[in-house]
């Protein structure tokens, strides 16, 4: 609370970089309506996609993995579960459903935060209830050494504290105080501060996240995962977070290295939306088109292990003929052989 508490009392100069991504998710935001009314069958594979990304990348991040011929299975079907990670993996997915179904009515309320936690535990354990115990971020070095990120807030504060979260959350929307997006942005950094819950606070706080973007129109991660971007990206996330947490609990943070975070993660989301429904042709088929947005995504060179983790729920016979087919249109280039071999985006044709 102590970033809207700030922003309440003294409305911000806003960063000319932030200022910027808000411009471009403004612009975005027109568009979306666009883009999210054309070829249905398309936006549907993506809306899975998604699906599947958003509930293993969350999970991921914080150190829950399950085996990869059992992702789909475990977010799309109804297998019986093996152990915990698979239940909390289903679990996330099962929030993610219900923001997806019925963000409209989920008010973000404390009854909300429990719920949405209490759902991505997979309803076991200590799920839906705020830490008894003090939890603070401790950080351990490879030869043993640790020490404490950040101090979280007392277990006896935690109640009162995300109360005056919420409270803070509705009274600087309700007055026009700051533009929508920087309060959701400063929403998360404060809940993230607090840290309510023994375990699964990050992940509360990107379904919040997904949840409060909806409340304001922005509907990007339907069919984009954010937290897959937020994977890709989480030196930087942790490294900003760290950065905006200094000097909280006195009100003396600085709130833009994580906010502008956030603002970029969304921004990248829009983008990617936009590249892969406007998009040259494909092979035929929903999930021939969800590899080749993975393969032009990838930021470097890339293996077919690489495309079996970005597209959960492909086969790997699917992913060799898309790389086949895109080879012959002088996209890709195989630098090696064998099933180990790497491949290489080439740079668009001229003329």
């Amino acid at each position: 609370m102590m970033t809207l508490r700030l922003f309440a009392a003294n409305p911000p100069d806003v960063p000319l970089s932030a200022a910027w991504y808000l411009a471009d998710l403004g612009e975005a935001k027109g568009r979306q309506e666009l883009f999210t009314h054309q070829a249905p069958q398309r936006l549907k594979a993506l809306r899975e996609h998604a699906l599947i990304e958003s509930a293993v990348s969350s999970n991921r991040i914080e150190g829950v993995e399950i085996e990869a011929s059992r992702v789909h299975s475990v977010v799309l079907g109804r297998p019986v579960l093996r152990d915990r990670n698979e239940e909390e993996v289903r679990g996330y997915r099962d929030a993610l459903k219900l923001i997806h179904q019925s963000a409209p009515s989920l008010a973000i309320s404390e009854a909300t935060v429990l719920e949405l936690h209490s759902l991505s535990r997979g309803r076991l354990g200590d799920a839906g209830e705020y830490k008894r115990k003090d939890v603070d971020i401790i950080e351990t070095y490879p030869d043993g050494r640790s020490r404490v990120r950040f101090k979280t807030v007392p277990a006896l504060r935690t109640g009162t504290a995300m109360e005056e979260l919420i409270s803070a959350w509705s009274e600087v929307l309700d007055q026009h105080r700051l533009p929508p997006l920087l309060a959701v942005a400063a929403f998360n950094l404060d809940f993230l501060c607090i840290h309510p819950f023994r375990d699964g606070n990050g992940r509360v706080s990107r379904l919040l996240l997904l949840l409060q973007c909806y409340h304001l129109g922005f509907e990007v991660g339907r069919y984009v995962s954010l937290e897959r971007i937020i994977e890709q990206s989480k030196d930087r996330y942790y490294e900003t977070l760290e950065q905006s947490s200094q000097g909280w609990h006195e009100g003396r943070h600085d709130p833009w290295p994580y906010m502008s975070y956030l603002l970029y993660i969304l921004k990248t989301a829009y983008r990617e939306l936009e590249e892969g429904l406007g998009q040259a042709r494909v092979p035929r088929g929903e999930k021939s088109g969800i590899v080749t947005d993975a393969i032009r995504r990838a930021a470097g060179d890339f293996s077919i292990a690489d495309l079996q983790r970005a597209c959960p729920g492909v086969s790997v016979d699917l992913i060799r003929h898309v790389l086949k087919w895109l080879r012959q249109e002088g996209e890709v280039d195989c630098l090696g052989r064998g099933r180990n071999a790497r491949w290489r985006r080439q740079p668009p044709r001229i003329g």
